[in-house]
């Protein structure tokens, strides 16, 4: 049985904030969980409804489970892990690697990271003020993706400036993706829901690139972040 407290403790790690003190987030549903430690990330906790054979658990009534649970239709199962960390030595710019700016939406960002993972890109450099990758809403959304990659929260100005490497904006005023050749490493930089990248970092980035409309004006603004971030990395790993 959980306590009033560790339901609190549970139903707290909504907040970045209380994730970062507490050093735990949450992952819910039987795949999640079982992705998460096949790849060897440490819970702290498993609660489920169902009896597991090999993985040591605490046995919880469902109406528990909706009570801790972060989402809409909760889940019979549900972990409480360590945050993972990550050291400057984990990253590698001699691949291709994504750069997102500003994207707040956590279904956005739970997309992208499986796009990373689809793509085999190991690691994900996010500005301070784009979504927590350890919001209960992210981490459902990329569907275990997030054990395979690495999102690093970072000062997009100075890795910018201080990369060896071909860095692309996407925008709207950009050369046509269709034009381009792609080496095989680089920085893709991509722009929040709202505003895109912010002037500073543009004016750091010399190649723009842009995914054209075939109906000119009279279309949307914009494509979706999600949606521009699958064609443009489809178009850089094309044979």
């Amino acid at each position: 049985m959980l306590s009033k407290n560790q339901q609190k403790h549970i139903r707290q790690l909504s907040r970045k904030k209380y994730r970062q003190e507490s050093g735990f987030f949450v992952a819910e549903g039987e795949k999640l969980v079982n992705e998460l430690l096949d790849s060897g990330w440490k819970a702290d906790q498993i609660y489920t409804t169902v009896p597991l054979q090999k993985t040591p658990h605490t046995i919880v009534d469902p109406s528990v489970i909706k009570k801790i649970s972060h989402l809409a239709s909760a889940s019979p199962m549900l972990g409480v892990f360590q945050l993972p960390k990550y050291s400057n030595a984990d990253t590698d710019l001699d691949k291709f690697s994504l750069v997102l700016d500003s994207v707040a939406d956590p279904g956005n960002l739970g997309t992208i990271i499986r796009l990373c993972d689809w793509f085999g890109i190991k690691n994900l450099f996010c500005s301070p003020n784009t979504v927590d990758c350890f919001n209960p809403k992210v981490i459902q959304s990329t569907m275990g993706s997030i054990a395979r990659v690495r999102c690093h929260y970072v000062d997009l100005l100075s890795l910018i400036e201080n990369c060896n490497t071909k860095v692309y904006a996407a925008t709207l005023d950009g050369n046509s993706h269709y034009q381009e050749s792609f080496p095989s490493h680089g920085l893709l930089v991509m722009g929040g829901e709202s505003n895109g990248i912010g002037h500073k970092l543009l004016k750091k980035i010399e190649n723009r690139i842009t995914i054209p409309s075939r109906i000119g004006d009279v279309g949307p603004e914009s494509l979706n972040v999600a949606t521009a971030t699958a064609i443009l990395l489809s178009e850089i790993f094309r044979p």
